[in-house]
Formats: structure tokens, C-alpha cells, sequence
């Protein structure tokens, strides 16, 4: 079945599924049929603030059943849908807010003890407050080439940039997503990715409402109220980040996990054996990983069959409709449907980042192998340059966290007066370790230029609001 706009598909999962769990949130169950009643009303209740064709919204809020309603109301109405995370301070979301041109924002006040406010003049309306059900049923006709959101992108340097997505491409590519990850009618979905990231939203979320599964939200990610879920609610499909699963593998014996069949996760440095435990210690059938950004959607995903060591080390081939090349300096491009519409308002950082061919210049490096699977060595700032050699710190990164002793470790080039740049290794250490042992581990298992000169240990490492480490922070703790 192919629908034109999110809206057309969204409202059709209430005839495709009718009285199935569309969404269980808490005590709060709610089917198909109820949650398109649901998404109309709160178009109506956008429309009747003020919310008009191509006006944006900006959404600042934990995953719940209230965010699902107030974004598909939103554009069903006509609006564009701006999630900000919920780990920015107020700062950081107000700028966004701001830039984005929101004419509303919709907060929970009072999560996580903070009450939310907006810039001047942006009226700020709380999702609890009743507002998304006082609407008159509405309906605004969208084309599949109107914006539905605008993404802003998690900001390692420089500003966040907002990433324009339409209808159309959303709709085709995470209906592919859903063969490739195994979501089926009638799955039970945990979404432990948070709502303002494509992973949780588009991969989550629209998804569920293409394929017809309940969507269960995880507003913080609870290890224990994750396996509480898991066995009260019979959850099939669990996808998340390498550290979940390794949680599970520590708490498999004392919660009833038989339910769980499809796993999704990704990460430029899984283990192999933890795909190894994952596919042999838990019940999942089925291990997808992928590669994707904010601006060119899912780009790449493992295949039904591929290895532990190709779905580790790899992430796996282009999706249907995608290209992928490999630039003279490892770069990695991709073209196809999926590359974004541009950056709001900012033509000439679309221009740098998409080229006159159409070519997506993702900032990541990588290497494709005798099958046309990709790999992940790096990001194209962070390789450092060791006596004319090339280091990712990706790569190196990976062989570290083989050590039995390393939980969690950043790898950057710091000045060298002999060879320019040099390794230095910030690690979390899980078990007792030296510097000069883990040194010494690592010329054993890689070339000399790639082997950490430095080791520090710290408590953790600086991660920005999606998880990822902020390498300048570390920049500043290199004494």
C-alpha cells in the first residue's frame, strides 16, 4: 500500500487494524481506531490555535502517548513537526526554537522536575493539559512533498542544523525499514530511542503505524523497567543501542524474556561476540544493524544470513533506491531518495553538504569490502595523521574494547613533535588496568601508528544529548 503523506497513513492504520493495541503508555491503552480519533481532534486543536499549512511546531518532550498524538495532529493539520531534545537546557532549546521559526511549543512540565518555557512571544502549551483532545475533528490537505519535520542535528560542532524531510521520503523508506528490521503486524514494539531522534520517531514510531504493531514508550531509558516491560507486556521487537543488550545479557536469568524476536541496533564498534551472545544467550531470531544521519535517513542495513562478524563490523549494503560511494580520501556519499531537502534557511551549508551531482557528504569515512558492505572507520574530523599514516580512531576504538578491562573509550590525535599526531586514549575502565598494560596490549593487535602513545582513565566519557562523545571536550582535558 503506498499513502502520499504521513496523515493518509497514520489515519488508515484506524480502518487497516481497528481495535488492536495501537499504544501502551502506562495504565493509558489505546487502539488504532481510537488513536486516529485521537490524531484528528488534535488537528482541530491545532488549527484552532493558529496552526495553518507549513507553520512549524516545535515539540520538547519525553516519549509518551501525548507526543505520538500531538505530532500526527500537528500534521494532520498542515503543520511541520520540530522535535528538540530533551536533553537540552534551556538555552540550547530556545536557540532551536527560535531558529526553527516555531509559532507553538508543547512541553511536559514538571518531567524530570523541570518546567519548560519558550522563548518570547512562542506560547508554550502542556501536552497533559488537555489541550490535543478539545479539538473539532480536522483534516488539512498535504501534499508528499510538503515538509512533515525538520530534524535539527545533534551539533558535535558548530549549531545544530535543522534537516528538511517531506512526506514522501519518509514514507517509502521506513516502510523498506520494516522488512529489513522484521517489524510485523501485530509486533509489540518497545521504543527506548528517544522520539526527537529519527531512530525513535520515523524507525519507531511510523513504523509501528505502517506495519501495524503497539508501540510501548520509554520516556527514560529504566534497564529495569525496560525488562518489567519486556515480560509484562510481551515485547517482540526491542531495538537500542550495543549497551542495552549487554544489559540484558546481565539480567537475562531473573526476568522472562521469551518474547523478544527482533533486535536493531548500531554502533561503528559492536563486539562480535556480543552479536555472538545476543544471537545465542536471548531469544532474538533476527539482528539488524544500519548506518544512516539526520540528513540522508537509513542508507545501509544488514541482510538476512550475514555473519556475527559482518554484522558487527559492518554495516551491511545500500538500501533499495540508495548509492554509495567511497570519495579518493574514504569519505562516505550517499544519493538517492532519501538526502534531505536541505538545511532551514542555510543554502549555503546544503550546497557544502550536498554536491552539484547530488551526492550527500555524510562526514563519515569509510571502506566497502569484496561484497559491497560498508564499514565505519571513523568521522572524517576526528582522523589524525601518525608519521604520514592515516588513524581512525573508530577502528582503534574497536580493537580497545576487545580488552576485558575497557568499558567504554574515545580515541584522539594529540600534537607530537616527531611524528605530528598522536593516539591518546580516554578509557572507563571496568576492571583493573594499567596504561602501560593496555599500551602493550595494543601493539600485539595493531600497526605501531595506530597503538594509543597515551592512556587517561576518567569516570565517563562527555556525551552530547544523542550519546555521542564530544572528542572537543576531551581536547580540553589533554595535559
Amino acid at each position: 500500500m503506498t499513502w502520499e503523506t504521513i496523515p493518509q497513513m497514520v489515519l488508515s492504520a484506524g480502518d487497516r487494524f481497528g481495535t488492536a493495541e495501537a499504544v501502551v503508555d502506562g495504565p493509558l491503552r489505546i487502539t488504532f481506531a481510537e488513536l486516529a480519533g485521537r490524531v484528528r481532534r488534535a488537528a482541530g486543536a491545532f488549527a484552532s490555535a493558529g496552526i495553518d499549512k507549513g507553520d512549524r511546531v516545535a515539540l520538547w518532550a519525553p516519549n509518551s502517548a501525548e507526543w505520538i498524538v500531538a505530532a500526527f495532529g500537528l500534521l494532520t493539520a498542515g503543520g511541520v513537526l520540530v522535535p528538540v531534545n530533551t536533553r537540552y537546557k534551556q538555552d540550547e532549546a530556545e536557540d532551536i526554537i527560535r531558529r526553527s521559526g516555531a509559532k507553538l511549543l508543547l512541553v511536559e512540565q514538571g518531567f524530570l522536575g523541570v518546567q519548560y518555557s519558550g522563548p518570547d512571544g512562542v506560547p508554550v502549551i502542556d501536552l497533559k493539559s488537555g489541550f490535543l483532545s478539545d479539538g473539532q475533528p480536522f483534516e488539512c490537505a498535504v501534499s508528499g512533498e510538503d515538509i512533515a519535520d525538520i530534524m535539527y542535528t545533534s551539533g558535535t560542532t558548530g549549531r545544530p542544523k535543522g534537516v528538511m524531510m517531506n512526506h514522501r521520503q519518509t514514507l517509502r523508506l521506513f516502510s523498506e525499514w520494516c522488512d529489513l528490521a522484521d517489524l510485523r503486524e501485530g509486533d509489540r514494539y518497545l521504543i527506548v530511542n528517544p522520539f526527537f531522534h529519527m531512530f525513535g520517531y520515523k524507525a519507531g514510531v511510523i513504523a509501528s503505524l505502517i506495519r501495524g504493531a503497539t508501540i510501548l514508550p520509554v520516556p527514560v531509558l529504566d534497564v529495569d523497567r525496560v525488562l518489567e516491560l519486556v515480560e509484562k507486556e510481551k515485547v517482540t521487537t526491542l531495538p537500542g543501542p550495543p549497551t542495552l543488550y549487554q544489559s540484558l545479557l546481565a539480567a537475562q536469568g531473573n526476568w522472562d524474556l521469551s518474547s523478544l524476536r527482533a533486535a536493531v541496533t548500531g554502533s561503528a564498534d559492536i563486539p562480535v561476540e556480543l552479536i555472538r551472545r545476543i544471537h545465542d544467550e536471548l531469544p532474538f531470531e533476527t539482528i539488524m544493524t544500519g548506518y544512516g544521519l539526520s540528513e540522508g535517513g537509513t542508507a545501509t542495513a544488514s541482510r538476512p544470513g550475514d555473519t556475527f562478524e559482518e554484522i558487527a563490523t559492518t554495516v551491511g549494503t545500500p538500501c533499495e533506491g540508495v548509492e554509495l560511494r567511497i570519495a579518493a580520501d574514504n569519505e562516505v556519499l550517499i544519493r538517492g531518495y532519501t538526502v534531505m531537502q536541505g538545511y532551514l534557511d542555510d543554502p549555503a551549508a546544503t550546497a557544502e553538504a550536498i554536491d552539484a551531482d547530488g551526492w550527500l557528504h555524510t562526514g563519515d569515512l569509510g571502506t566497502l569490502d569484496d561484497r559491497g558492505r560498508l564499514r565505519i572507520i571513523g568521522r572524517k574530523k576526528d582522523m589524525y595523521i601518525v608519521g604520514g599514516f592515516n588513524a581512525y580512531p573508530a577502528e582503534i576504538e574497536g580493537f580497545l574494547l576487545e580488552h576485558p578491562a575497557v568499558d567504554q573509550v574515545a580515541v584522539i590525535g594529540v600534537p607530537d613533535e616527531r611524528l605530528g599526531q598522536v593516539g591518546k586514549a580516554f578509557v572507563v575502565a571496568k576492571n583493573p588496568v594499567t596504561a602501560e598494560e593496555l599500551i602493550a596490549w595494543s601493539r600485539e593487535r595493531m600497526a605501531g601508528f595506530k597503538v594509543p602513545r597515551t592512556v587517561r582513565f576518567v569516570d565517563s566519557l562527555p556525551l552530547n544529548a544523542t550519546g555521542k562523545v564530544m572528542k572537543e571536550h576531551l581536547k580540553d582535558l589533554v595535559g
